[in-house]
């Protein structure tokens, strides 16, 4: 059953106007099962005056390209209803006119262009309407003998419209179906959605919610969990091993859906999903198409469906058929594409959106964590959908044209370009050690300012933590995460990767940069203090760069490895062998992997810097007294030091690392590996030569 969301109390306090659009808008959204991410529109006609003091009747819209749980107050748009009226007189009106025409009619060109639908709202007399996606109408709607089973339900208290796209026709037809039916309460668009309406805001969100339920209702008592979808065929494997086998298949996943852009990809292994994925009927009924024509952008016409069964096939099997099944999926779609484009069209990536894997679970994909979440989001309602129609009748959806039509509808694509333009690490995802620290923690920010994704790792977890949640809340929701990890100890840096790979799909830029340093002079240094600078510094940038170059090659699609070495890489520095040799090692075995990783378009960089006493844990240690007693000052002197033996007299802070760091990942670096780059403000007995 859908609840009702609604606070009497919280309402009062929100005047009539706008305030209760907003308040009802979030609370239709705020429930999927109502309405999808992005989806339906809700709207309110009201008095208002114009710029000359005169009363006008205006119709609030949603604006395109907003979602109903999430919008404000500047997401609507408001239209003048005496110009928009008029048109329903006409016969027919294109996109193009129609989009041209209201442009006219809005109260204030600041405003967001209104929703595809708004003839739909403006034609019907009410003051309050909501267009919304239920899961249990839209089973009703992709019913085969859905009109049937409408009547059933709600007598003759609908109007039912056959598909059309949205727009002025349909729009038209709805008003003309409501207005010769004085018993309408409720409009069912075929294989679309539902319509309804009300005198206040109140009143028009509880007719939704009591419809819907209506729906809930009828299907629930015919549903029969043991027969959902055919009944199940496979069993699912257990939590622990399906983790197991998307550590392992997600980069092979990643690598195949990423040969024209790169994809960041996400799971799930919902009670929901794994009944349909496990079922006899899923694989032919994923590929009737989809179940509702706002998911298509999100998901294409059908997921991919991996025939593998979990019980007798093993997880190298698996990734063959996931390789194979990948590649003609994208022939498929390409062929699709041919067939169905229009003048001007330009095709997406071929790569599927929503990958079913029996036993696993669903595996999607997108430009971004969200983007990625969201596919498969709808592929949650379409699963709902389907089980809801499965208990009706026989699923139906669009056939191949409209639903290409829809998927590369100009006005659709629209809510697209409304998206922050793709920057530099777009789609990338970066992993970094010691990201809590200075160097460290410049890096994620300067990467995820260019859009990348990041896997903080460092041993001081709750510093991690800190930094992650820094990045997500200045550039969305799981744009980082967090990992403990000791870079000297095998098997948490092979279980960070894991993390990495279920967290994102994979990894494209590694930046090893954990650290510590010792100083003593040479006859002082203890095999203790020798080993660890060895264990830190060159084991365990072995242990990270190894695990990152088998999970590059894993994926197929390249990589970036940037160390950070140190000045003292190329110098040898006063009382400080063992830091001196480990890091000399650090820079070696990055060109001995840049010389391997060259054939796998794996490119290995070092940035050297020196000096950097921002925010460094190291420096805030016994490090900085030791050099400071080797050049015979005192601790608090050591900043202008080091400044003052620079031939450009500058201080190098964590931010300028973070800088070199990043061009080296970046594009304008492509062609350079097995390089260094020193940053230390020019130290001339460190010049590389």
């Amino acid at each position: 059953m859908v609840k009702s969301l609604w606070d009497s109390e919280k309402a009062k306090k929100l005047s009539e106007g706008l305030e209760q659009l907003v308040y009802r808008s979030n609370l239709i959204g705020a429930d999927r099962a109502v309405c999808n991410w992005g989806g339906g529109n809700t709207s309110m006609k009201t008095i208002e005056s114009d710029f000359r003091g005169r009363e006008i009747e205006v119709m609030w819209v949603k604006g395109s390209g907003s979602d109903l749980a999430t919008m404000k107050a500047h997401n609507f748009t408001g239209l003048k209803l005496d110009d928009i009226r008029p048109l329903i007189e006409r016969d027919e009106m294109s996109d193009e006119e129609m989009v041209a025409y209201l442009s006219h009619c809005m109260i204030d060109h600041k405003h967001p262009r209104p929703s595809i639908e708004t003839l739909l709202h403006a034609f019907l007399p009410f003051k309050h309407v909501d267009h919304t996606h239920p899961d249990a109408i839209i089973s009703i709607c992709c019913a085969d003998n859905g009109k049937q089973i409408a009547e059933e339900i709600y007598g003759n208290r609908f109007v039912w419209v056959p598909y059309v796209r949205p727009g002025f026709t349909l729009s038209k037809m709805i008003a003309e179906g409501v207005k010769n039916n004085p018993n309408a309460e409720l409009v069912l668009m075929e294989k679309h959605g539902l319509v309804t309406w009300g005198d206040t805001s109140e009143e028009c969100y509880a007719k939704t919610i009591s419809i819907i339920n209506e729906a809930e209702n009828y299907i629930k008592e015919r549903i029969d969990e043991e027969k959902a979808f055919g009944g199940l065929k496979y069993k699912a494997l257990s939590k622990d091993e399906r983790k197991e086998i998307l550590a392992e298949i997600l980069p092979v996943i990643r690598g195949a859906v990423s040969d024209e852009r790169k994809m960041i990809l996400t799971w799930d292994d919902g009670e929901d999903v794994l009944q349909f994925v496990n079922s006899r009927n899923a694989k032919e009924l994923s590929q009737i198409g989809a179940a509702c024509p706002d998911h298509l952008v999100h998901t294409k016409r059908v997921p991919l469906y991996i025939e593998w069964d979990p019980q007798t096939e093993n997880k190298e099997q698996l990734k063959e058929k996931i390789k194979e099944g990948v590649s003609n999926y994208k022939k498929d779609y390409k062929a699709y594409f041919e067939r169905n484009k229009n003048e001007g069209d330009k095709m997406f990536e071929a790569a599927p959106r929503v990958i079913l894997i029996p036993g696993i679970g669903m595996v999607n994909t997108g430009k971004n964590e969200k983007m990625s979440r969201i596919s498969g989001a709808l592929y949650h309602r379409a699963i709902a959908v389907m089980k809801g129609t499965d208990a009706l009748g026989k699923f139906v959806s669009l056939n191949e044209n409209e639903s290409y039509n829809v998927e590369y509808w100009p006005l659709e694509l629209y809510k697209l370009t409304l998206a922050p333009p793709e920057a530099e690490f777009s789609r990338k995802v970066a992993f970094v050690t010691g990201g809590a620290g200075g160097i460290g923690s410049a890096t994620c920010r300067r990467l995820a300012s260019e859009g990348a994704h990041v896997v903080i790792a460092d041993l001081n977890i709750e510093g991690a933590e800190e930094k992650a949640k820094e990045i997500n809340e200045k550039y969305g929701e799981k744009r980082a995460i967090a990992v403990k990890m000791d870079v000297t100890k095998e098997e948490e840096v092979q279980a960070a990767f894991k993390e990495a790979a279920l967290a994102f799909g994979g990894v494209d830029i590694i930046v090893n940069n954990a650290g510590l340093a010792t100083s003593s002079p040479f006859d002082e240094t203890t095999l203790q203090e020798w080993n660890l600078n060895m264990n830190v510094l060159g084991t365990g940038y072995f242990l990270v760069a190894r695990e990152a170059f088998k999970q590059m090659k894993k994926q197929g699609i390249g990589g970036n490895m940037v160390f950070v070495g140190s000045k003292n890489s190329i110098y040898a520095g006063k009382n400080a062998a063992a830091y001196s040799a480990a890091k000399a090692l650090e820079t070696h075995l990055a060109r001995c992997i840049a010389a391997e990783g060259g054939q796998y378009g794996i490119r290995v960089n070092s940035v050297l810097p020196d000096a950097v006493l921002q925010g460094s844990a190291i420096w805030d240690s016994k490090w900085r007294e030791e050099r400071a007693r080797a050049y015979g000052i005192s601790p608090d002197e050591l900043e202008d030091y080091y400044k003052k033996r620079t031939t450009l007299l500058v201080n190098v802070y964590p931010e300028d690392i973070a800088e070199a760091i990043a061009f080296f990942a970046s594009s304008k670096a492509e062609k350079t590996t097995g390089c260094m780059i020193t940053v230390d403000g020019g130290v001339p007995a460190a010049f590389t030569r």
